[in-house]
C-alpha cells in the first residue's frame, strides 16, 4: 500500500516509489516536484543515465528526438545512447542500437485489430488476404533506446547489458526481409531516438521488395522532431502501414510524473499526423492507445485523450490497455474489470467511434 508524501493519503492506488498521489501531483504542483525528480533521478542513476538532457555549452546539438540534447565531451544524450564523436554525434541514419524478430501473422500487435495483416484491411493493395495474413510475418524491430524515462515501462530491460549484438546497419537488418516479410514494425524502447535510421532501413526494405507488398509501421510516445515524424508517416501512409502513437496521459502533470517529459509535442505530433487520417481511412495510418495506470491513468484521463482525438477526427483507431505491475510501479494493482469498462464508455462518451480493450486477460 502505497503512502503519499504530501496528504498522507494511504492507498493501494498510490506507488510508493514516486510517492504523490494523483490529487497531489495535480494540485500541488510544485511541492509534488520534488517527489517526482527525485523519483526519476533514482530510477536514471541505477542506468548510468543522465538525470535531465544535457545542455552543454560547445557541445553538439541533437534535433532527433524533442529532449533536443545538446552533448559534450564524455557526456551522454538522455536517451543514453547518444555520445559526442569529434563535431558529430555517434549512431545515424546507417547504424543503430537494436534487436529484431519475425512475429507469425496475425500478432499481438496494438493495431491489429485493424491493421491490414491482422484483418485484410486494404486488401488487395495493402494485403496478401482479404482476411488475416496467415504464412506472412512481421519483422519487429525493437529500438534499444527512449526519449521517455516511464517509471511503469513494460519493456525496461533494453536498459540493461546484453551479450547479444545489438549494433546493427540497415544493411545487415535488410538481410531479415524476405519474401514472407509482408510488414515492419518499430518499437521498443521507442523510434523516436533513431528515427533517422528507422527511415533509412524503411526506404531500403521497399526497394528490396521490388513492388510487394511491406507495410512500414512505427509503435512511438510521439516525441520526436516533426520533420521526421513527417518523413515517417509518409512512409507508413504509402506501404498500407500505420503510426500508432501511445498516448501516456493528457494532463501535463501527471504525464511528466510519469514519464519525467511533458507532453506538449506528443500531442502536437499527434495531431499532426491525425489530420492527415483522412488521406487514406484503411486500413487506418494512425492509431492511438493508452495504458490505464491505477491511481493516476483511469476513466478522466481516458475522457481528456478520447475527446482530443475525437475533435480532429472520431474514426481514429483507440486501444485501451490494461496495466501490469511492472518495474518502478510495480506495488501498483492490476486493473479491475469495472474500470476497464468505466474507461471504455468515458472513450465512447466522448465520441470516439473504434475503441476496444486490448489485452482483456490481464484485467482481475
Amino acid at each position: 500500500m502505497g503512502l503519499c508524501n504530501l496528504c498522507g493519503n494511504d492507498s493501494r492506488n498510490i506507488s510508493s516509489f514516486l510517492g504523490v498521489c494523483k490529487k497531489c501531483i495535480i494540485e500541488k504542483e510544485n511541492d509534488s516536484l520534488f517527489y517526482i525528480r527525485k523519483a526519476h533521478q533514482i530510477s536514471r542513476i541505477r542506468f548510468d543515465l543522465p538525470e535531465k538532457p544535457p545542455k552543454s555549452k560547445g557541445g553538439v546539438k541533437c534535433t532527433v528526438c524533442g529532449n533536443e540534447c545538446v552533448i559534450g565531451q564524455n557526456e551522454k544524450g538522455y536517451c543514453g545512447l547518444r555520445e559526442k564523436v569529434g563535431q558529430t554525434l555517434s549512431y545515424g541514419p546507417q547504424i543503430a542500437s537494436l534487436e529484431f524478430y519475425h512475429d507469425p501473422l496475425p500478432t499481438n500487435c496494438v493495431a491489429d485489430w485493424v491493421c491490414a495483416g491482422g484483418t485484410g484491411s486494404g486488401y488487395p493493395e495493402f494485403a496478401y488476404f482479404s482476411g488475416p495474413e496467415y504464412g506472412y510475418k512481421n519483422l519487429a524491430v525493437f529500438f534499444r533506446a527512449c526519449s521517455f524515462n516511464c517509471l511503469f515501462c513494460q519493456n525496461w530491460h533494453f536498459r540493461l547489458p546484453t551479450p547479444k549484438k545489438v549494433i546493427v546497419t540497415t544493411d545487415e537488418l535488410s538481410m531479415a526481409i524476405d519474401d514472407k516479410t509482408s510488414c515492419v514494425c518499430f518499437f521498443g524502447g521507442d523510434p523516436s531516438c533513431q528515427l533517422p535510421y528507422a527511415i533509412s532501413f524503411s526506404n531500403l526494405a521497399i526497394k528490396k521488395k521490388k513492388g510487394k507488398i511491406l507495410r512500414i509501421c512505427f509503435e512511438t510516445n510521439g516525441y520526436m522532431n516533426p520533420g521526421l515524424l513527417d518523413s515517417a508517416f509518409n512512409l507508413s501512409l504509402k506501404t498500407g502501414g500505420c503510426i500508432k502513437f501511445d498516448l501516456k496521459a493528457y494532463d501535463r502533470k501527471i504525464h511528466m510524473a510519469l514519464t519525467g517529459r511533458e507532453n506538449h509535442l506528443t500531442l502536437r505530433n499527434f495531431a499532426f499526423v491525425a489530420e492527415k487520417f483522412k488521406l487514406r481511412p484503411e486500413p487506418p495510418p494512425v492509431v492511438a492507445s493508452t495504458l490505464i495506470i491505477p491511481g493516476y491513468v483511469e476513466e478522466d484521463e481516458i475522457a481528456n485523450i478520447a475527446k482530443f482525438i475525437a475533435k480532429i477526427n472520431p474514426d481514429i483507431p483507440y486501444a485501451i490497455l490494461a496495466y501490469y505491475p511492472h518495474f518502478y510501479m510495480n506495488d501498483l494493482p492490476l486493473v479491475s474489470t469495472n474500470l476497464a469498462e468505466k474507461c471504455l464508455h468515458a472513450a465512447k462518451n466522448e465520441g470516439l467511434k473504434r475503441v476496444r480493450i486490448g489485452n482483456v486477460h490481464l484485467l482481475c
